[in-house]
C-alpha cells in the first residue's frame, strides 16, 4: 500500500469522523449527554467557545489510526472488515479511556460513560469502514 493512499484515506477517515462526532455528540445526542453529566462543571465549551484547530488535528489523527492499522499492517481493504476491526479497536480504546475517565474525574456518570462507549464504537466503525473501503479501491 503506498504512503500516499494511505495518507489520502487517513484525511477521508478524519473528515467522515468529525462529521459522524459531530451527529452523534453535537446533534443527535447532546442533551443526553449534558443530562448525564457529572459534578465537573463548566467543563463543555460553547459553540463560541469550539477550538476548531485541536478538533481537526484530533479527528485527522483517528483517521490516520484506522489508515495506517489498515495499509501497513493488517491489509484491510472493505467497508465491512474495516468496520468490523474499527468496532473492535473503538471499543477497546474507547472503554480505556472512558473507564479511565470515571475513575478518576467528575466528568460523566455511569450512564453517561457507557453510552460514550457505545457511541466510540459506533463512530469508529463508520470512520473505519470508510478507510477500508477506500484503501481496497481499485484493487
Amino acid at each position: 500500500m503506498t504512503t500516499n493512499k494511505i495518507l489520502l484515506a487517513g484525511l477521508i477517515g478524519g473528515v467522515v469522523a468529525f462529521i459522524l462526532g459531530f451527529l452523534f455528540y453535537g446533534m443527535i445526542l447532546s442533551d443526553f449527554f449534558v443530562s448525564n453529566m457529572g459534578s465537573a462543571t463548566g467543563v463543555i465549551r460553547g459553540d463560541d467557545e469550539m477550538q476548531w484547530g485541536p478538533m481537526i488535528i484530533g479527528h485527522l489523527a483517528y483517521g490516520l489510526l484506522f489508515a495506517v492499522i489498515f495499509g501497513r499492517w493488517a491489509n484491510i481493504s472493505t467497508f465491512v472488515t474495516g468496520a468490523k476491526a474499527g468496532a473492535v479497536i473503538g471499543f477497546l480504546v474507547s472503554l480505556a479511556h472512558a473507564m479511565i475517565q470515571l475513575g478518576s474525574t467528575h466528568l460523566s456518570n455511569m450512564t453517561g460513560t457507557l453510552a460514550d462507549v457505545g457511541v466510540g464504537t459506533l463512530l469508529s466503525a463508520g470512520t473505519a469502514g470508510v478507510v477500508g473501503w477506500f484503501l481496497g479501491r481499485g484493487q
